[in-house]
């Protein structure tokens, strides 16, 4: 088969766990299950808690027994823990099947960036992860929307139903089509040597990248439509301007991928110019109205676009294939922290202070990262030009 017919399953599990991730969070009203916002917060959380504590641990295993076995147990796991709902239904099993797919998505999802980086040659992999960020970003997209239409339409019970039946069909997509790839041989590991390699700039570089990308785009996607209606737009301009962030973030990921491969954008500047992007949507959402909602949507969009598909090829061309389980799953964690810290930040300031003064923090935080890469190249110039 294709090498990029056998990409597709993986693509299709990065967006069953973005989806599994955001789609009951229109559920607050829809559902007798779900009573507050403190609830709603905590299934949301749940999830992403799950995810944070056993990714790197998913990842490890990913490495020492294949990603293939990983990513099909955990999709298999993610439809179980769904129909566990749709079957048992109370608040406890709600909780208990929440606390399960994050589980699974730990599993399957560095198991599908693993097997991304593993399948595709080192020349094509911006292109890939462009491809596979791509529908992860349709899964956060429409996630939300999706859910909100299965709701009003079922409920909660049925809604896990469409994630079970989501997650065997992408599992058996990908038993059919996903190569069964060996494990690589490894050297032993200490915990030292862990420590070393994951605080070598080659990891945390590009991994507080991707945290600071997430980060942006979990405090677009949740407090642009705040800044929306404070403008005097109502709900539907406010979905239109979150949908413009992600469109264009979409957009954006396959070809910075495949600017990435072709050798006309280099990883370093890429990812200090998304970072620079990103902190100016930020700056602009500070501005009263809707053109300050409207531009902070598309430079979000456009540089954490930017970010993902070449944080990820960057962490994949620096890792030894037999480790590339535990990179992506370390690096999926620092993503997670983005994604709670962000609107943390964002929050607390905002209480403190006012909204805009919690974008011009986060935006101030994402800016030094291209200042000191812009600071650095403007040092080691000077040595390396001939004409010095």
């Amino acid at each position: 088969m294709h090498r990029n017919r056998r990409m597709w399953p993986l693509y299709a599990a990065g967006f069953t766990t973005a989806f599994g991730a955001h789609g009951i969070a229109a559920s607050l009203g829809a559902d007798d299950a779900v009573t507050s916002l403190l609830v709603l917060g905590g299934l949301l959380a749940l999830y992403d808690a799950a995810e944070v504590v056993l990714k790197p641990v998913f990842g490890s295993l990913a490495d020492r027994i294949g990603a293939r076995p990983v990513l099909l147990g955990g999709l298999a796991a993610f439809a179980a823990s769904s129909a566990l709902y749709v079957v048992a239904d109370g608040p406890a099993w709600l909780w208990a099947a929440r606390l399960g797919q994050g589980a699974a998505a730990s599993a399957f999802s560095p198991a599908a960036s693993a097997l991304v980086a593993r399948m595709t040659p080192e020349e094509e992999r911006g292109r890939a992860f462009g491809g596979y960020g791509f529908y992860k970003s349709l899964g956060y997209t429409l996630g939300p929307l999706l859910g909100a239409v299965i709701l009003w339409a079922g409920g909660l019970r049925e809604l896990f139903a469409v994630l079970a039946v989501l997650g065997a069909a992408v599992a058996l997509w990908a038993a059919l089509a996903v190569p069964a790839l060996p494990p690589l041989p490894r050297a032993r590991q200490t915990v030292l040597d862990l420590a070393r390699r994951l605080s070598a700039p080659e990891f945390w570089r590009p991994t507080a990248a991707l945290a600071g990308a997430t980060a942006a785009l979990s405090v677009g996607v949740g407090f642009l439509p705040v800044s929306g209606a404070a403008a005097g737009l109502g709900p539907v301009a406010t979905g239109a301007a979150v949908s413009v962030l992600a469109l264009c973030g979409a957009l954006v990921q396959p070809r910075a991928g495949r600017a990435l491969d072709e050798g006309r954008l280099s990883a370093s500047r890429g990812l200090g110019t998304g970072l620079a992007l990103t902190a100016a949507g930020l700056a602009c959402a500070m501005l009263p109205g809707v053109a300050g909602v409207l531009l902070a949507a598309v430079l979000i969009g456009v540089g954490t676009g930017l970010i993902t598909p070449l944080g990820f090829a960057t962490l994949a061309a620096s890792t030894p294939k037999e480790r590339l389980g535990q990179t992506m799953g370390s690096a999926e964690l620092g993503r997670e922290l983005g994604d709670a810290g962000g609107p943390l930040l964002v929050a607390v300031v905002a209480t403190a202070a006012s909204l805009a003064y919690g974008y011009g923090a986060l935006a101030l935080l994402l800016a030094v990262a291209p200042a000191v890469m812009l600071a650095r190249s403007l040092r080691a110039r000077p040595a390396t030009d001939p004409g010095a």
